[in-house]
């Protein structure tokens, strides 16, 4: 069973990568190798389904180049699809004048990221936008969106299928093995072989890439975030999206409210540890993905630092009024008994050795070999862009 090119990872970044090769080259034999019995079940399927602007993120960064890049791609694609979605636009709030420096800052870096459409409000402009929100100051970024991933991520499978790929399904990856002329893909099933490799595992990326790197400077640490949706009564409360001035200092941007495409208001998420890589439920615990993370270097001193912002994660996760008092105060009118439990997902986190956590998308590129090590969040919205650069990385190389 040889091929020219395995994918292993059949989330929405996986998935467009191979529809970029087979694109540009449809005489390639790929196959992609997943381990769930469906696409997308992952970060893909349980993210909020924003359309990112790309306003967060560092100038000249690969998230910023490829969201900005993504962005336009996805749009264009979704039109030619018929798939549903919405530039609705959302506004950042500011509560206090320290978050109103903030605001402005972040003003400043969304002209150098290319949104030149960008606008701060007054108090009465946020009030003509979102009747019930409380805040001082506000920044409107009108290039942000709502969609369903998953809607794409089926599209993507669909095209790949069509140019002549295989998706391989209830197959989980256990080793790889770099022979003379060939890699060895052995999964729980069956093994494979391949001329090229490209794992793009997610929740799983550094496991992964470890069996080709043994000296990996980097760990996958696994942050769960708890959503509520609003109960009918409360929808009143939000027109589309709205969001706070995020702390600089914790790198996650804070509790906030996301119309959703399919309809219903998403409340969250926050980012608590989890002792599971697939970890969606509090009482989810997995021996091996928490002791990994618990003896990684770089995890302990990012604790040491965070444990302040770590345990009030842990404290709105574990009692509802103190989440409803964030919630708050962006909309004072909420209470608890307006809120519903929502579904949860987990955030796949690079942590280098040094206690930071790595703040872009972050790949290793052999000889032969392609691990995408960090794709988290805006990796959906720059989906396009992302297969777009990894296909001519491996074509290259074909």
């Amino acid at each position: 069973m040889k091929y020219d090119l395995i994918i292993v990872g059949a989330g929405i970044v996986g998935l467009s990568t191979a529809m970029h090769i087979l694109k540009k080259s449809q005489k390639i034999n790929l196959l992609i190798i997943e381990k769930e019995n469906k696409i997308a079940m992952h970060q893909t399927g349980r993210n909020s389904g924003v359309i990112h602007s790309g306003i967060y993120y560092k100038p000249n960064s690969l998230k910023s180049k490829n969201c900005i890049k993504g962005r336009k791609s996805l749009i264009d694609f979704c039109k030619k699809e018929g798939i549903n979605f919405d530039i609705c636009g959302k506004i950042i709030v500011a509560t206090n004048e320290y978050e109103v420096a903030q605001l402005h800052k972040l003003n400043e870096r969304s002209r150098i990221n290319g949104l030149s459409d960008t606008k701060i409000l007054s108090i009465e402009e946020i009030k003509d936008k979102e009747p019930y929100c409380n805040g001082i100051s506000g920044l409107f970024v009108p290039q942000t969106g709502i969609i369903n991933y998953l809607d794409v991520a089926e599209k993507y499978a669909q095209r790949v299928k069509e140019s002549g790929g295989e998706i391989l399904f209830n197959n989980e990856v256990q080793d790889i093995i770099q022979r003379k002329d060939f890699i060895e893909v052995r999964t729980s099933m069956k093994s494979w072989k391949t001329k090229f490799l490209i794992t793009c595992s997610g929740l799983y990326s550094d496991r992964l890439a470890k069996l080709t790197n043994p000296n990996l400077p980097m760990r996958i640490t696994p942050f769960r975030g708890e959503y509520y949706l609003l109960k009918p009564q409360a929808v009143k409360y939000v027109k589309n999206l709205i969001y706070p001035v995020p702390n600089k200092d914790f790198p996650f941007l804070g509790v906030h409210f996301t119309r959703m495409i399919n309809g219903g208001i998403e409340c969250g998420p926050n980012a608590v540890f989890a002792f599971a890589r697939e970890g969606y439920k509090k009482t989810s615990f997995n021996c091996r993905d928490t002791f990994e993370s618990l003896t990684w270097p770089g995890f302990l001193l990012l604790a040491r630092k965070y444990w302040k912002e770590g345990f009030n994660e842990f404290y709105r996760s574990t009692f509802k009024k103190a989440f409803v008092r964030e919630l708050q105060k962006i909309i004072p009118d909420i209470n608890s008994d307006d809120l519903q439990p929502g579904e949860s997902g987990v955030r796949a986190q690079a942590c280098g050795i040094d206690g930071k956590l790595i703040d872009d998308f972050y790949y290793i590129v052999n000889e032969n070999i392609i691990h995408i090590c960090n794709a988290p969040s805006p990796a959906a919205t720059a989906s396009l862009a992302i297969g777009d650069d990894i296909s001519e990385k491996i074509l290259k190389k074909i």
